[in-house]
């Protein structure tokens, strides 16, 4: 058999080689240089663990190589840091591995929060979304309603302990918090999302419908258009340019929306899908990809063109369901929650977990569905203990656990959803009330 590689294409054995050659050389530099700082007992048994021959004298040589790595990336990073239009903020580069590592942490963490503002549905509220700016919140409920929120509204009204009127009495709309209630759904709205321009609610129901309300009208009470699907609405995402929407439903077959025709688009091959139902539903911000999880306790990775599924991580949470999905900004890392109470971030470049984040549901095993985020500038992530009524904080680079924040809830938190610009997340419980939180010396308290 003719063994040559054509030109352009892969020799697979070839990498494989040369990684394994390379790898071997990093351990033998590893073992060398261990010898050479006088830990000879540690070299030794690192030296017979890895059979390595033949034997490895000491040597400074690693110090070296990492002395003139750390220099070159050193020069690398200023080079793309000078070459880079920075928007307003360097925050907005958000968690990379590859340089921002040993970057000084500038948000607060959670335990600093406090709650601002609490509304209350009748029952409970279950979903919440920010939009793009950070200035508006909805929240949705299993009595059927959403609510739209000013954020500059309820920080004034939370600093100046503001009174609009006794509860017997109609707030004037016109600086009250909440400055919409919307009424289209039979059923509980179960996901929200805003689109990335226009200032267009989607929202998702038990009642099979996917509903488009344009909020920012001030006689809105009802969704001007609606797409009725074939079972419940768990999940919905819009794609970053708003030309998309991926749903996901009790049914585990994932749907994706051409949002101006309504048109439906399905993978055609079988293979693709879930087995289950699918839990979360989420674009990645370069638009090239979307994710989803299932209660099939596996998370898939989407091409966004094609349509197809182009990785499946079964079993990423010890088997349990996997609740949530958050890419990063760059579109580099995945976030996963499951009901084994951990959150885990992976590397889908390499299609590996990169970091496992414990602590959560000591207290007993977790029941309910709970989401992960990040918070804005993607130094932490936030993720609620069920049990415990509490907020876990854990550092994004190194899983170190930071403060727990008592929610005020007092039933289980099922949604967190977290400013994409400001240090403020808002929390959605069982317990029919919806608390938004921020850090209160940021805004100039």
């Amino acid at each position: 058999m003719d063994s040559t590689v054509a030109p352009g294409t892969l020799n697979i054995p070839q990498i494989i080689r040369s990684e394994t050659r390379l790898r071997e050389t990093t351990y033998r530099l590893i073992i060398s240089q261990l010898f050479y700082d006088g830990h000879q007992q540690l070299a030794v048994s690192l030296s017979n663990l890895l059979q390595t021959s033949p034997p490895c004298p000491p040597s400074d040589r690693l110090t070296h190589i990492v002395r003139l790595g750390l220099k070159a990336d050193e020069e690398l990073e200023q080079a793309q840091k000078s070459s880079i239009v920075v928007a307003e903020n360097v925050q907005d580069i958000g968690l990379d591995f590859d340089y921002q590592s040993d970057s000084p942490i500038t948000s607060p963490d959670a335990g600093s929060y406090e709650t601002f503002y609490v509304t209350a549905h009748k029952a409970p509220c279950r979903a919440a979304a920010f939009d793009a700016t950070g200035s508006i919140i909805a929240t949705g409920s299993v009595d059927a309603s959403i609510k739209i929120l000013d954020v500059d509204r309820m920080l004034i009204k939370n600093s100046f302990g503001l009174d609009y009127a006794p509860s017997s009495i109609e707030p004037p709309m016109d600086n009250h918090p909440v400055i919409r209630t919307l009424y289209d759904h039979a059923d509980e709205v179960t996901c929200l999302d805003f689109h990335p321009f226009d200032p267009i609610l989607a929202s998702g129901s038990r009642d099979y419908t996917i509903k488009f309300f344009e909020y920012a009208k001030s006689t809105t009470k009802k969704s001007f258009r609606t797409i009725k699907e074939v079972d419940q609405i768990r999940c919905l995402s819009f794609h970053p340019s708003g030309d998309w929407l991926v749903v996901g439903t009790q049914h585990p077959v994932t749907r994706l929306y051409d949002v101006e025709t309504g048109r439906c688009f399905v993978s055609t091959q079988p293979q693709d899908q879930h087995t289950k139902a699918i839990t979360c539903v989420k674009w990645a911000p370069n638009g090239k990809q979307f994710a989803t999880s299932s209660k099939d306790g596996s998370f898939k990775i989407w091409d966004g063109v094609t349509n197809r599924c182009i990785n499946t991580f079964d079993g990423a949470h010890n088997g349990e369901e996997v609740c949530s999905v958050a890419f990063t900004k760059n579109s580099k890392y995945l976030l996963t929650s499951g009901k084994d109470s951990q959150v885990r971030l992976w590397e889908l470049s390499t299609a590996r977990c990169l970091i496992h984040y414990t602590g959560a549901g000591t207290l007993a095993k977790q029941e309910h569905r709970a989401t992960c985020v990040f918070n804005h500038t993607e130094d932490y992530i936030l993720y609620p203990d069920e049990k415990a009524t509490s907020l876990c904080c854990w550092n994004s680079r190194n899983a170190e656990r930071q403060r727990l924040l008592g929610l005020g809830h007092n039933a289980p938190v099922k949604c967190i959803v977290h400013s994409p610009t400001a240090p403020a997340f808002v929390t959605c419980s069982d317990d029919h009330r919806a608390r938004f939180w921020c850090k209160r010396t940021l805004f100039g308290d």
